[in-house]
């Protein structure tokens, strides 16, 4: 089974093919430019590296969020496009989800914070190993998210993951001490994402059926609201 898999919940974020499982090709992406400036010719570069015809692709898989509001949008309207042109469907995988997966193998709780900006972390915790979730999906700030998983996490070491923990390690540390493992860096996600939609094949969907996780509401909803009540 072929399938190729997009995230754009980050500037920069990647693109992968996948066959059976197995990650064969995974880019990168150019951070300097928009989600919109780079689709689809970001996809076709991973097809040509692999030796792919689009037409031979099985599926599809693409990051709902959260994350870039934008790039969200853009990204799962274009895998829409390429499934719906294809006939084919089209997996949903949550950032967090992916994040996990790339960290599963340790025996602690794991962390997930992706930066939200506006000093607050899009956050969820999994169990060791990532097929639980301990706490649900929280837009805080990180003192705040840290406080409301003080029972979730105990007293144990917790694996941490995402460019939010990068961001604000300082508070991490200062929370949590050597409890605390930092990720070394923060990996490209598409290669999870295809990899989960391969063992799980169930997950597809029609393309219309995709939605964008997006944990808080998008900036502009809020602007509007702000200048609906002044």
């Amino acid at each position: 089974m072929m399938i190729l898999a997009l995230d754009t919940s980050s500037a920069a974020g990647s693109a992968a093919l996948v066959r059976d499982g197995a990650v064969i090709v995974e880019r990168a992406g150019d951070g300097s430019r928009t989600h919109g400036q780079r689709l689809p010719r970001e996809l076709m570069a991973v097809l040509d590296d692999g030796g792919v015809a689009l037409a031979d692709v099985d599926g599809f898989a693409i990051a709902t969020g959260p994350g870039s509001f934008t790039g969200l949008r853009v990204g799962i309207a274009t895998m829409q496009g390429l499934a719906l042109a294809g006939g084919k469907r089209l997996t949903p995988i949550a950032t967090f989800e992916a994040l996990a997966f790339l960290a599963r193998g340790t025996a602690s709780p794991i962390a997930v914070w992706i930066d939200a900006h506006r000093g607050q972390v899009f956050a969820t915790l999994y169990s060791a190993g990532g097929a639980e979730i301990l706490a649900p999906p929280t837009s805080l700030t990180p003192e705040q998210t840290l406080d409301t998983w003080l029972s979730a996490i105990g007293s144990g070491e917790v694996q941490f993951a995402g460019d939010g923990a990068n961001r604000y390690a300082n508070v991490i540390r200062a929370r949590l001490g050597d409890r605390a493992v930092l990720p070394a860096e923060v990996p490209s996600l598409a290669g999870a994402i295809g990899a989960i939609a391969a063992a799980q094949p169930e997950r597809a969907v029609a393309p219309h059926a995709v939605v964008p996780l997006y944990v808080r509401r998008p900036d502009v909803e809020l602007a509007r609201e702000r200048r609906a009540q002044g």
